[in-house]
């Protein structure tokens, strides 16, 4: 499963700063079909504070204030792997109010369980901005010094090794499509979102995780967590001596993961392309491009058709993983 990307630059200190509280409002100026649809727009972030996915869609909406617009707020509606806050955006009203900032989660829920929506159907996808390299990590004062002394560990103590993510993430199913690959059997445990499965690991409560590079690359930074693999095709540059899970031995494996945003099915077509545009338009800006080099996250535009053919491809790829390694819904 792959997206293609640039290479990621190293993290720059303070970008702690950028994902403060849980709503953030952005005023924006200027006039066309959404602002005369809406004065208020909420960007549904359905994840806490503080992963990729938050400070990007913060960092879009502001920039896409420096333009035009209405009011962007940003949102964050986690619980029950992103099935609360996708459903609080499929139920609104299509009038270019509410949006969804959606990621590979919005595809691999429904894939596990059973939820009240259709993410291809009861969605607009709007445009992919972004993407992120995903990394295996354990605590620095773990025994595992690399990803074959914890599969060879987990194949030796079936069940007894723990792993955690957000149930029905594409990081649950990639860590559980490594498992399987592996022959090994850990056990899973739930967790809201990213940050707080890296400070369960943080905090010795379970043995490994994979994660968004940019929600660990602080504390691989300052020595609290060990890189055993990367699920990139290739190695990240802030992590050279780290292979890729390929590399290890599972040549097919690759896992990286995307961001874009969606609007309820149907929104008016003008309210959508207008929305496209601003997105597109932020995305090419300087000040973006150099604030997601800080953060880790390349960005990756494809808008309109080209977005759900991906999504759909997306969507086979997963499915067909998840049904050849018996993944079953947490």
């Amino acid at each position: 499963m792959k997206l293609p990307r640039r290479q990621f630059l190293q993290l720059a200190a303070g970008a702690a700063a950028l994902v403060t509280g849980s709503a953030s409002l952005m005023a924006l100026s200027g006039s066309g079909a959404w602002s005369q649809a809406a004065r208020t727009v909420r960007l549904v972030v359905p994840f806490p504070p503080g992963g990729a996915i938050d400070v990007l869609a913060r960092i879009v909406a502001e920039e896409v204030g420096r333009s035009q617009g209405p009011v962007v707020v940003i949102e964050n509606r986690p619980g029950a792997g992103t099935e609360i806050g996708t459903e609080a955006v499929v139920r609104a009203t299509p009038d270019g109010n509410t949006l969804l900032m959606g990621s590979d989660a919005l595809l691999t829920v429904p894939l596990l369980r059973q939820v009240g929506y259709d993410p291809l159907a009861d969605l607009v996808p709007i445009c992919s901005l972004a993407s992120t390299p995903t990394v295996i990590v354990v605590n620095s004062g773990s025994a595992y010094r690399t990803l074959d002394d914890l599969l060879r560990a987990a194949r030796t103590r079936p069940g007894e090794l723990t792993y955690g993510s957000a149930p029905g993430s594409v990081v649950n199913v990639g860590f559980a499509m490594l498992a399987h690959a592996a022959g090994v059997r850990m056990t899973f445990v739930p967790f809201g979102g990213t940050l707080p499965a890296v400070n369960a690991l943080l905090g010795g409560h379970i043995d490994a995780a994979m994660v968004d590079y940019p929600a660990a690359v602080g504390q691989l930074r300052a020595g609290k967590l060990r890189a055993l693999a990367t699920g990139s095709r290739r190695r990240i540059d802030g992590l050279p001596a780290v292979p890729t899970v390929a590399e290890t031995g599972y040549k097919d494996y690759e896992l990286e993961l995307w961001y874009g945003p969606f609007a309820p099915a149907n929104t008016p077509t003008d309210i959508i392309a207008q929305s496209a545009a601003w997105f597109s338009r932020a995305m090419k800006a300087p000040a973006i491009e150099a604030k997601l080099a800080m953060l880790q996250i390349s960005p990756i535009v494809a808008c309109g058709a080209d977005f759900a053919g991906f999504l759909r491809q997306r969507s086979d790829e997963f499915g067909r993983a998840i049904r050849a390694a018996n993944i079953k819904a947490e």
